[in-house]
């Protein structure tokens, strides 16, 4: 099965390299848009709560292009494109979105923010880094971070429950009929493992063309092409004045990174990791440090905040290109 799915393309050249990345990522971003939008229009249709779809089918569909690119990047056999998607992601998350978006309009932080979600990524980072120490993800250590993961939809359920104007809440699409529900899910699942497989395919052969390792390209290119939902996201949120959805998502999604997608990942294909270094995985911990920090004083992200995250980011990617 895998091997009928994890068909292998990459062009030769450096410029089509390039090209087939930039059409990857748009397919990918393409599927997870009408995967999302199918089943949450099947889950209105079942009379499930607004509120619960956005917590689970939206906040899963945003993901799902780190999904599919980390899952497919550890059945490949390139489990550093895999982890550097999800590290990077998450310190772009963290820095970057959040940083920018602060800057666009100063963010106010709900308290349940600041008290639960923040702190459970600050976890899951720190518990990433130390499972990293050995250089292997196992099935033990990715069935720890899927446990966790459940019991942080648990908690984030039940309080969405016990307060439903919380910020929690998305827009969801309006319920279309069934049959164009499923050929989105079917079309959506389609374009995410095509643009998937070529996405990952042609970010390896771009790293071999230039002679730098899985890792840098998934930290870099990888990890800032699958966090596009967020970024758009966050910064229309900003825009708008829905700063607690804003950091809300990129914070959910962050948790769901390392938790669910790793989890299930190494479930399914242990991962040895190579070249995701002590200082990448230090600086996604230092990142919801810096977050939290942030956040915790009088619930608010001011602009020079925001800065500081962006410049801080701006740093570690200036690093990253100077030792590759």
């Amino acid at each position: 099965m895998i091997h009928l799915i994890l068909f292998s393309f990459a062009p030769s050249s450096l410029p089509l390299q390039l090209l087939v990345i930039v059409v990857g990522i748009a397919i990918v971003l393409f599927g997870a848009d009408k995967l999302t939008e199918g089943g949450a229009s099947l889950a209105r249709r079942m009379n499930i709560p607004q509120i619960v779809i956005g917590l689970t089918i939206i906040a899963i569909g945003t993901s799902m292009p780190e999904f599919f690119v980390s899952f497919v990047s550890a059945l490949k056999g390139t489990p550093d494109l895999a982890v550097g998607n999800i590290v990077g992601s998450n310190i772009f998350n963290a820095l970057l979105i959040v940083g920018c978006a602060a800057m666009v309009a100063p963010m106010t932080i709900l308290p349940s923010t600041v008290k639960r979600d923040i702190p459970f990524a600050l976890v899951a980072s720190v518990l990433l880094l130390i499972m990293c120490l050995d250089a292997t993800i196992s099935r033990l250590d990715a069935a720890i971070l899927f446990v966790l993961f459940v019991v942080f939809m648990v908690i984030t359920i039940r309080s969405a429950h016990s307060d439903p104007s919380g910020e929690d809440q998305e827009e969801t699409p309006k319920a279309t009929s069934p049959l164009k529900a499923w050929l989105y899910i079917l079309l959506g699942l389609v374009c995410l493992i095509f643009g998937s497989n070529i996405f990952v395919d042609s970010a390896s052969a771009l790293a071999s063309s230039l002679g730098i390792s899985d890792a840098v390209i998934g930290l870099t290119i990888v990890a800032g092409g699958t966090s596009l939902p967020e970024l758009a996201t966050s910064i229309v949120s900003a825009r708008k004045g829905q700063s607690g959805i804003a950091i809300g998502n990129v914070l959910g999604s962050n948790v769901f990174n390392i938790l669910m997608i790793l989890g299930v990942t190494g479930l399914i294909q242990p991962m040895q990791i190579t070249g995701i270094t002590s200082v990448d995985l230090s600086m996604l911990v230092i990142s919801m440090i810096l977050l939290w920090l942030f956040s915790y004083t009088k619930y608010t992200l001011s602009r020079w905040e925001g800065a500081v995250l962006t410049a801080v980011f701006l740093g570690y990617i200036s690093w990253l290109v100077t030792n590759a």
